[in-house]
């Protein structure tokens, strides 16, 4: 088979053609209605001008014709380009700058229309904007043969992920047709889903875990999808029942809202089964999420430049770890990984180094970006900028992102390892460790602390906690307390957004005493 993204499409609506697919409170859509539907929405993008090769920017809402449209731009071999529907129009006037030259089209909604224009024109770009509510009304065309899509090929870039980086431009990460559609093949078998599962996701339509597993998960072993138009913790087991959701993507943070959620005597009577959650929750955590929703983890690691990464091997439970490298259920052993130290020598087991991979999921690069692109995937392997450590059972643990690491004292520190441990003191909800300088090319470590409810901890106290679970080193220096952490759309937390010391309270445990040394 062709590896792209509209003959999958083509196949699912073959093969399951009457049965449902796509669910919304709103909506049902078969297989064979969704193909058609993408194949009006096809027609009406090339009647605008949309072929192969070009960009198109849509402000992906998680609403069923932003899929539909999504689908319908990549089955004319043009590129999607999804974007946050709640960015600021300073963000998106820097995204429409970063890809004018390739631009063919901007899709939103009237609710978005008139920041997109400002932005567009804020960045002296000229395209036509398009509604996608008015592109997905189109009747459904009982001619698919567009999914054909003989004009497409499994190496064309099919997708442009815009990654939330701290500075600068952010990077897009161009994701071919192929990466896609091994996505989707691979995902199912990674999770043990059939065509009797309904797969819900409420993960965002402009980040990859909705697009290639979700989406693409469904349409291969012809499951259903429901499609949320956002995380709701206190509806979200509900929403569940209503639709006979059985498994779920998740990252982190979600799992923790549903568990901060009043406890409910049902909480475990849903017909879900399974989650997909990254990363992985620590052992005891994982089993009290499992055990109050009745349902089982599986946990892994995945990034937008590579859609192989890791993932528990079904029936298996490495606690801690990102599992072993993600292979396809058909194709075998396609997916190699490596852990090499600062020299690029392969480190032994258990030593720390930088997680290399090589598979046919890999980006073609970022876009515009010929340097960053060399950079990343140097020697024909994606250096991901992740250290981890290999175990002597072939699976991996996740140690910190390589650049996040902070040198202090000589001494190289995990600011993930910090927050750990500041997150099991029963006071701290969220927190947020980093570098501030020091000097000589050091550092110093710094928190960032939300507290449970109005009763105070002093600094000092925290640092104990800490200096009671990790090395002298590794207890931070600077605390400030914050009312909240600010996070990217996809959970992470946005480092780069922290405030700054005269937006808060710092305390300094280096001053002659605890106490607050800026306001």
């Amino acid at each position: 088979m062709t590896r792209t993204i509209p003959t999958l499409l083509a196949a699912a609506a073959r093969v399951h053609g009457p049965r449902t697919w796509l669910r919304t409170d709103d909506l049902e859509l078969s297989f064979e209605a969704a193909a058609g539907r993408v194949a009006a929405i096809a027609h009406r993008l090339r009647g605008a001008g949309v072929g192969r090769g070009d960009l198109v920017v849509l402000t992906a809402r998680n609403e069923p014709e932003y899929l539909l449209v999504h689908l319908a731009v990549t089955a004319l071999g043009a590129v999607a380009v999804p974007t946050n529907p709640r960015g600021s129009q300073a963000e998106l006037c820097g995204l429409l700058t970063q890809v004018a030259g390739g631009l063919r089209a901007v899709v939103t909604d009237r609710g978005l229309c008139d920041v997109v224009a400002d932005a567009l024109r804020e960045a002296h770009v000229s395209v036509p904007l398009l509604d996608a509510g008015q592109l997905a009304a189109a009747p459904p065309a009982a001619d698919l043969a567009v999914l054909d899509a003989s004009c497409v090929e499994e190496t064309d870039v099919a997708v442009m992920i815009p990654t939330s980086g701290t500075t600068g431009r952010s990077k897009l990460v161009m994701q071919t047709h192929r990466a896609h559609v091994m996505a989707g093949e691979g995902f199912p078998y990674w999770m043990e889903l059939t065509a009797d599962d309904r797969l819900m996701t409420s993960l965002p339509l402009f980040h990859t875990n909705a697009l290639a597993y979700s989406t693409m998960g469904s349409l291969s072993c012809g499951a259903g999808l429901v499609l949320l138009p956002r995380f709701s913790a206190s509806g979200f087991l509900d929403t569940a029942r209503r639709h006979g959701a059985t498994s779920f993507n998740a990252i982190g943070a979600m799992l923790e809202f549903l568990m901060e959620q009043p406890p409910r005597p049902d909480d475990a009577e849903t017909p879900l089964r399974s989650c997909y959650v990254a990363p992985s929750p620590p052992r005891e955590r994982h089993l009290e999420i499992e055990r109050r929703f009745g349902i089982r983890l599986s946990c892994g690691y995945g990034m937008s430049e590579s859609l192989y990464g890791m993932s528990w091997r079904p029936g298996t439970r490495p606690f801690g770890t990102l599992g072993w490298p993600r292979q396809h259920p058909t194709l075998g052993e396609v997916n190699e990984a490596r852990v090499v130290d600062e020299a690029g020598r392969d480190a032994a087991d258990g030593a720390t180094g930088e997680l290399l991979l090589r598979n046919p999921t890999l980006t073609r690069g970022y876009y515009g970006m010929p340097d960053e692109t060399a950079a990343a995937l140097a020697g024909g392997w994606l250096h991901t900028g992740d250290l981890v450590t290999r175990n002597a059972d072939g699976t991996f643990t996740f140690v910190a992102r390589k650049k996040e690491v902070i040198r202090r004292r000589g001494e190289n520190l995990s600011p993930a390892e910090v927050e750990q441990a500041l997150r099991a003191h029963p006071q701290v909800v969220e927190c947020a460790v980093v570098g501030v300088p020091a000097g000589m090319a050091e550092e110093e470590v710094k928190a960032y602390v939300l507290l449970a409810g109005d009763v105070p901890v002093p600094p000092s106290q925290l640092a104990e906690w800490v200096a009671g679970r990790l090395a002298a080193f590794k207890v931070p220096r600077f605390w400030q307390f914050v009312d909240t952490i600010p996070t990217t759309p996809t959970g992470r937390i946005a480092k780069h957004r922290l405030p700054g010391a005269d937006e808060g309270v710092e305390y300094d445990l280096a001053a002659p005493r605890t106490s607050t040394v800026r306001s």
